[in-house]
């Protein structure tokens, strides 16, 4: 058995560690420098007045409650299905499990005593619904003391999103009825392998984790979910399924994280914030996990200027700069990876200012999905402790805000290796700081990098609202990362690299500028990253902006946190 728990997000207090002037930050060092520094606090006792260690002390008076995540306790059980006890039993089907005798009786076995126990309820209520088990379709039965939930699954199920839509369904049917303890299973394990019911078993967990959690953390008065115990029937137990149960739950926590970060608003997790979570991370999990966190005159040594240049107008909120590392203590060679999130809890789009209906500036709280993830995976990691990899977490965090002392267009700016870029447009602020972001996770020593990033508007009108972006000249990292993908669940496509395009990106004042035309943004955003990549290390970018958010639910996804602590397991 096992049990979920996800810390809160920290909220900026005189306890903090930013408000502490003698707390000192943990030290990670690079192959090229090294820090030793006191973390200059945001907020002082000895002040009489809070310096914007959280926003809402000075706008808005708004502070989140304690975070509400979900706390299951969750088995897997050889029981009987029928026999099981309790309050409600959500049954995964095929369009084939449906399938009915010449009495029109159920074939299904499983289906045949659901139906007996309740009188035919099942069969009439199936055949007055037209429920044939398609993907999406569910039926819910009310009989005293217990509640069935009949979950379509498709022609049939062979993949972990099928699975995750169970848990969900499941999920919102106890929410619902506010069930304490509930049930799911399969109405037929019919040509499923051993490890192939140990992986439904999982996915199933992780749609229950995540359809029962609700942040409520903004709301004046909220429910709380009353769902305690879930039992996952006839896939199997012992210690293998519930190693795999106990790794589900702790993605589950990365992700609940992720989501938890996207969707405070910036007047609540502004660059110094997330810094916090940073530290709360790594205090967490300080036996595996250290921190760093430059500010701005320690990335101004580092000649961060491309960085920079887009905080340079968010004078109340300044950058930090976030590099966590995890690392186990073995003798055995470790393969060192870096994992790079796009940091911008805010995106005005400075002088190109975002307006308009469809600018989508109110959204722009999410343009930091890519840190939300990578700091998500950071949690998760931090709880499973795989040994054999070296993995560096970092953040160029930044507002992108208006200011006389801000960037303009036409400007130029300086990367840290040197390269000078022709800001033709503020808006395109996110390649700006992961260039700086890059070129450090390269002067770590790492083998291999993912950034993701909420990049373009362009490649949501390829690939849509549910699909990310993969560019990487390297087939092999595509390979892995695809595999891990969908080994999670997460859709992600390989998108083509196209040399020829970056000869619209060249200046006439400077070494590149910052936008192409047009046609083809999200393929020439990716180009640019490539200018900062050293071509010893593989690379791949995910291009997160359609996959962060989910506008039908009004919800971030977590989207990447699941593929990317699969990602490094499998390095």
């Amino acid at each position: 058995m096992a049990t979920l728990r996800v810390s809160s997000l920290l909220a900026c207090s005189s306890s903090s560690l930013h408000c502490n002037p003698s707390v000192f930050t943990k030290l990670q060092s690079s192959p090229r420098w090294a820090f030793s520094f006191s973390v200059t606090p945001l907020c002082s006792r000895r002040s009489k007045r809070i310096v914007h260690c959280i926003a809402g002390d000075t706008l808005g008076l708004t502070r989140p409650k304690e975070s509400n995540a979900p706390k299951i306790s969750i088995g897997a059980k050889d029981i009987d299905v029928v026999q099981w006890q309790g309050h409600l039993l959500a049954i995964g089907v095929t369009e084939n499990d449906l399938a009915r005798d010449e009495n029109s009786k159920f074939k299904n076995p499983l289906l045949q005593q659901l139906d007996s126990e309740s009188n035919g309820l099942l069969s009439a209520a199936s055949s007055e619904e037209d429920f044939s088990g398609k993907s999406g379709q569910s039926i819910n039965l009310r009989l005293p003391g217990r509640r069935f939930t009949l979950v379509g699954l498709g022609s049939s199920v062979s993949s972990p999103t099928s699975y995750h839509s169970l848990g969900e369904a499941a999920a919102a049917a106890a929410k619902s009825a506010q069930s304490r303890n509930i049930a799911v299973s399969l109405a037929s394990t019919d040509g499923l392998s051993a490890e192939s019911k140990i992986n439904a078993a999982s996915a199933i967990a992780t749609g229950v984790i995540l359809g029962i959690f609700e942040d409520n953390r903004f709301r004046s008065e909220s429910k709380t979910p009353a769902l305690e115990y879930l039992d996952i029937l006839g896939l199997g137990t012992g210690p293998e399924i519930e190693r795999k149960i106990k790794f589900a739950e702790h993605v589950c926590a990365g992700v609940i994280l992720g989501r938890e970060l996207v969707n405070a608003p910036a007047n609540i997790i502004t660059p110094g914030v997330l810094a916090e979570e940073a530290k709360k991370i790594a205090s967490d999990y300080s036996d595996v996990i250290t921190v760093n966190i430059l500010d701005a005159e320690q990335c101004k040594e580092l000649k961060m200027g491309a960085y920079l240049g887009v905080a340079a107008a968010a004078t109340e909120n300044p950058p930090y700069f976030i590099h966590l590392c995890f690392k186990t203590v073995t003798k055995e060679r470790k393969t060192k990876i870096a994992l790079v999130g796009k940091g911008l809890t805010f995106d005005s789009g400075g002088y190109n200012l975002k307006a308009g209906a469809g600018s989508r500036i109110e959204l722009m709280k999410n343009d930091m999905g890519g840190a939300a993830a990578v700091l998500g995976a950071a949690k998760a990691l931090g709880e499973i402790k795989p040994f054999g990899v070296e993995v560096h977490f970092i953040v160029a965090a930044c507002e992108n805000m208006i200011s006389g002392a801000g960037m303009r267009p036409g400007d130029i700016v300086t990367a840290s290796n040197g390269k000078t870029i022709e800001v033709n447009n503020t808006d395109a602020e996110g390649r700006l700081t992961l260039a700086d972001a890059l070129i450090y996770a390269c002067n770590q020593g790492v083998e291999k990098i993912i950034d993701l990033a909420t990049l373009t508007g362009a490649i949501m009108t390829a690939l849509g609202p549910s699909v990310a972006g993969a560019f990487t000249p390297s087939d092999d990292l595509a390979r892995e990362v695809v595999a891990a993908a969908e080994a999670s669940g997460e859709k992600l496509w390989r998108m083509p690299l196209e040399e020829s395009y970056w000869e619209s990106m060249k200046s006439g004042v400077a070494d590149m500028i910052n936008t192409g035309p047009g046609n083809g943004g999200a393929i020439t955003g990716a180009l640019f990253l490539k200018q900062f990549v050293d071509e010893k290390v593989q690379w791949l970018h995910l291009d997160i902006a359609g996959t962060v958010w989910i506008d039908e639910k009004k919800r971030p996804t977590g989207y990447g946190v699941s593929t990317l602590v699969e990602w490094v397991l499998r390095n």
